[in-house]
């Protein structure tokens, strides 16, 4: 199929087929297993809404964000922490004061830990300010009170977090250079690890511990990680990994991944990132963060649609339990840049991404399903 031909609802129900037929994912009415984290990050929102940015359900009609979300299905929402960020967003009081929006709108809550003043990903997992002299000792020491601190403030106001990350995308570690993992040795990561497991335990023990990676692409890099800190003796509840596919590559690998991970480690998977483009286009100044499509598929609202369901498919019959959406309204406004040392003189590298228009109409097809 030419991929730049907008899909026909026939063009779409062949390709349903012949993807099932590749990777095993059932149709939408065929689901081998029942997805019950059905999720959206959306830790941007905050800004937004504070810069009076309007949102509209498929008739126009204006309405709450995450009342428009959880009428398309989402029923768990995921805030990411730093710890300390130029912006002011993002940042504990922030996080706080947004837990209880999500919680007042009948929304499960995921807390994502950065444990950095900015972004931490596969290739920055940098050290916030307070913590840049402190060793491996006191790093864990920083770990555990900044995370039961956390967790016990979001407690105290009748927020208590569902689930933890402890750490977003650590594929090679964090709180670099003192919990990279080279050589293989995940000793000092393993460390951080547990002192995050147990602040979690220790203030909520119904709160379910996440390990995140974007190790979705390979079976060989997500057992090499998953199978090093086992091995040192980490504890974690669910394992979370993100997926691409403009990154991570077709929907059979991302199928590897999940059933590997659920068989190897015992441990409900859940896709806590992905995403799918309506467009290349670009709405602002900030250069687009991706604009690849993937085999089958062109940019637009259709195909957007259309590869969540694929996603969903994939993770649930591989025996996963949850699919997150990365960022579903952050539609392009000035003043909600993506760097929080610049966010009101940087752009949103994201607004092609999101699942609302760029004038705040959610996309008609868009569907969370179980």
């Amino acid at each position: 199929m030419n991929t730049r031909k907008r899909l026909t609802a026939m063009g779409i129900a062949a390709l349903l087929t012949a993807t099932a037929a590749a990777v095993a994912v059932p149709s939408p009415v065929q689901a081998a297993n029942s997805l019950s984290m059905l999720g959206g990050d959306v830790s941007s929102l905050q800004r937004s809404l504070d810069l009076g940015v309007k949102y509209y359900d498929a008739n126009g009609s204006q309405k709450h964000p995450l009342d428009i979300l959880k009428g398309a299905g989402m029923n768990y929402a995921r805030l990411r922490v730093f710890n300390n960020p130029a912006s002011g967003y993002n940042n504990p009081s922030k996080v706080l004061a947004y837990a209880k929006e999500v919680k007042s709108r009948g929304l499960k809550l995921m807390v994502d830990l950065h444990y950095s003043d900015t972004w931490a990903d596969p290739g920055n997992q940098w050290k916030p300010s307070a913590w840049a002299n402190h060793g491996i000792a006191q790093l864990q020491k920083d770990v555990y009170d900044y995370t039961y601190w956390l967790c016990t403030s979001l407690k105290a106001q009748g927020t208590t977090p569902d689930s933890i990350q402890i750490g977003n995308e650590i594929n090679v570690g964090m709180l670099w250079n003192e919990g990279k993992v080279s050589n293989s040795n995940f000793t000092n990561l393993s460390l951080l690890l547990k002192s995050g497991y147990n602040a979690v335990k220790a203030c909520s023990s119904s709160t379910q511990v996440i390990i995140h990676t974007a190790n979705s692409d390979s079976v060989e890099h997500l057992t090499w990680f998953y199978d090093g800190i086992k091995n040192q003796g980490v504890k974690w509840d669910l394992t979370g990994l993100s997926y691409y596919c403009f990154w991570h590559g077709g929907l059979d690998a991302l199928y590897s991944a999940v059933s590997t991970a659920r068989t190897r480690y015992g441990k409900p998977v859940v896709l806590v990132e992905t995403s799918y483009p309506f467009t290349t286009a670009n709405a602002d100044s900030q250069a687009n963060s991706a604009n690849g499509t993937c085999a089958g598929f062109d940019a637009s609202w259709a195909s957007q649609a259309t590869m969540f369901q694929y996603v969903q498919n994939t993770v649930r019959n591989a025996g996963g339990i949850g699919v997150f959406y990365w960022e579903p309204t952050w539609t392009a406004v000035q003043g909600n840049g993506w760097d929080p040392y610049n966010m009101n003189g940087t752009g949103n590298g994201w607004d092609n991404q999101a699942i609302f228009s760029w004038s705040g109409r959610v996309n008609p097809g868009f569907r969370w399903t179980p």
